[in-house]
């Protein structure tokens, strides 16, 4: 299939009475609007998705900058499901025409989104990201002097009771029948099922012994929220001046996370190099983080190297350290103590709980993230890649309109004008638009003097 080049909306020769009446544009869609079209984002997306389409055949596809559109769309709205993001998009007028559709165009499909996610791999997406990184940096709202990383859990598309053994492929109902029957229940009914199971001891599931039959690469975690699922494991590098995200991949739910910070930073330094912002041995970055990450062997490979760790370091567990002649992670340990132990330190710490799980709060929790309604981890990275460009996206917008939600651009709108009246003064708070921009105004009147 031929890709098709997004050329604008043509205006419509007719109009009817029914197409007549129209509220004004959604101010925050708009302003975003002007900020892609003025950095060719369309142009960019196209010629990077150019050599995954025919060069004639068919039908010219839709434009591949409303696919990524829809879902910054999905971001922005909390939607988690491809379904949800379609219906949204044609419910609204103002995202209709953020997706640049004509007046008798539909919306597209939500089997076109899953179609067009096959087609283009995961390196696109990343190319998608980074341009949108670029579009930050330009605006001064990337520092790369300090990057904080901390991973989080997203539950996989995929139910536990659909887990099988690795060494025979029995499912988990069949071999609780099997031992059920084995101490002495005949036929043993679901109820009967449930309380063998309770009752029974040294059950445990194990990656090694099991895996989903419907998403083999899930994994079988703990949630944040003290619960058992099958997950994948989300990790951002957040820069920790400004908020924005630098790297997020997705890795698989069991890996530790002292497993997981080398390709977290690797991503981080490639994306940083992109901007212009690559850590040297003679410029290293700070890479703050909490006690999970610590370890004597990610202390010693991060020493005198591109990152300088501020990593918490957990109490010992016969409270002395013993080094059997490593030399080499006792001045690597004992050099990032320090450095955790500075007023510099301390207050980057703080940074790092504040700003890392506010990102995963926006992503997640708000943005929609939190299940997956995809499975095999390279579609869900795919989507979560255009998801973080969205949270960065956001950032610039709150930095270039005050707002950086369509919510929040709402809700600064439709404030109302008051007063407060004391007896010291009266101050009142006005709310208005600049250049399309909420803005807050505060008069405080002094009362005359007896």
């Amino acid at each position: 299939m031929a890709m098709r080049r997004e050329t604008g909306a043509q205006g419509d020769l007719v109009v009817t009475w029914a197409e007549f009446p129209r509220s004004p544009g959604h101010a925050f869609y708009d302003a975003l609007q002007k900020v892609l079209q003025g950095a060719d984002f369309d142009v960019f997306v196209e010629n990077a998705c150019k050599p995954y389409y025919a060069a004639k055949m068919g039908a010219p596809s839709l434009p591949p900058g409303r696919y990524f559109r829809m879902h910054m769309v999905g971001y922005f709205e909390g939607l988690d499901s491809e379904r949800g993001i379609v219906w949204r998009c044609a419910d609204s007028f103002s995202l209709r025409d953020f997706l640049r559709l004509s007046t008798r165009e539909k919306v597209p499909d939500h089997s076109w989104l899953s179609k067009t996610r096959s087609r283009l791999p995961h390196e696109v997406h990343e190319k998608v990201f980074g341009f949108v990184l670029k579009l930050v940096a330009e605006r001064g709202l990337v520092k790369g002097e300090r990057i904080g990383v901390d991973g989080s859990t997203m539950e996989a598309n995929a139910a536990l009771r659909s887990i099988v053994r690795r060494d025979n492929g029995e499912t988990y109902h069949a071999m609780l029948e099997r031992m059920a029957k084995e101490s002495g229940i005949a036929t043993p009914s679901a109820e009967d099922l449930a309380r063998f199971d309770r009752k029974r001891t040294a059950k445990k599931l194990s990656n090694e012994d099991w895996t989903s039959a419907t998403d083999a690469e899930a994994k079988i975690a703990r949630m944040k929220d003290g619960t058992t699922h099958l997950a994948y494991k989300p990790e951002h590098a957040v820069d920790l001046d400004t908020g924005v995200i630098v790297a997020a991949p997705i890795h698989e739910a069991d890996k530790g996370d002292t497993t997981t910070l080398g390709d977290t930073l690797e991503t981080a330094k490639a994306n940083l190099s992109a901007v212009g912002l690559a850590p040297t041995p003679d410029d290293p970055c700070e890479i703050i983080a909490d006690k999970g990450y610590h370890s004597r062997e990610v202390l010693k490979d991060l020493d005198d190297g591109d990152w300088k760790s501020r990593i918490a370091e957990p109490l010992p567990a016969k409270g002395y350290l013993r080094w059997r002649g490593d030399e080499a992670a006792r001045d690597a340990v004992y050099a990032n103590r320090a450095r955790l132990k500075s007023g510099v330190g301390r207050a980057a710490m703080r940074k790092r709980g504040e700003l890392v799980e506010r990102s995963f709060a926006h992503v997640l929790d708000r943005g929609g993230m939190r299940r997956a309604w995809l499975r095999g981890r390279e579609n869900v990275a795919k989507r979560y890649l255009i998801h973080v460009a969205g949270f960065n996206l956001g950032v610039l917008m709150r930095a270039l309109t005050g707002c950086g939600t369509p919510k929040e651009a709402a809700s600064a709108k439709n404030a109302l004008l008051f007063a407060v009246q004391t007896d010291i003064a009266a101050a009142i708070i006005i709310i208005a638009e600049f250049e399309g921009a909420p803005a807050i105004f505060t008069v405080v009147v002094m009362p005359e003097p007896d």
